[in-house]
């Protein structure tokens, strides 16, 4: 007797990384491009203005970041589309905010900082923004499915032999809580990335 799995035909494709497979991806793929659009920014803005070169440079790693991320990291099997660039340009633009108010701050708590210290306050905001946008990313941009809709978590049942198996929508997963402390306004502080 064959079974019924075996005659069917493989049309499902490569099947999605599991979370710490995809957040490994994930850092490599936009922590690369990160350091790259960090000396990028840098470059920039010796001719721009830092905000200007930092949109510039946002929106162009951002677009880099959404192929990799579609292909490699999430494992889509499939280049982005306009929709999932669309997504992922809310979550890049949030990432922005974040940086930028990192170096407004920093700027304001030292009156004229070095090239070191803006790159460390830059990269330690770009990677507390990277790990939302992973979230984001992988629970709704590039979640199962047309869009970014409908990534669940399999349930599979045995009933009389067959496999079944069903979706949980992705707000099943459950979030670990986090607190909010103050923190001064050191320069010391703000070095370290908080």
């Amino acid at each position: 007797m064959e079974s019924q799995l075996a005659a069917e035909p493989e049309t499902a494709g490569v099947a999605a990384p599991g979370a710490f497979v995809s957040f490994v991806r994930f850092v490599v793929c936009g922590g690369g491009v990160g350091v790259l659009a960090s000396g990028a920014v840098a470059l920039l803005a010796g001719v721009v203005p830092w905000v200007v070169a930092n949109a510039v440079i946002t929106v162009a790693s951002t677009v880099l970041c959404t192929e990799l991320h579609a292909l490699f990291t999430f494992g889509t099997g499939r280049r982005a589309g306009w929709r999932r660039h669309w997504q992922s340009a809310g979550s890049a633009t949030a990432a922005y905010a974040v940086t930028s108010l990192a170096v407004l701050v920093l700027h304001l708590v030292q009156s004229s900082p070095g090239m070191l210290a803006e790159q460390i306050v830059y990269l330690g905001a770009s990677g507390l923004a990277g790990v939302g946008r992973f979230v984001v990313l992988r629970v709704f941009v590039f979640a199962a499915g047309e869009g970014g809709r409908g990534r669940g978590l399999g349930r599979a049942r045995v009933d009389g032999g067959a496999v079944a198996v069903s979706a949980v929508p992705a707000a099943a997963v459950a979030v670990a809580p986090v607190s909010v402390v103050p923190v001064s306004l050191s320069p010391l502080v703000l070095v370290a990335g908080a």
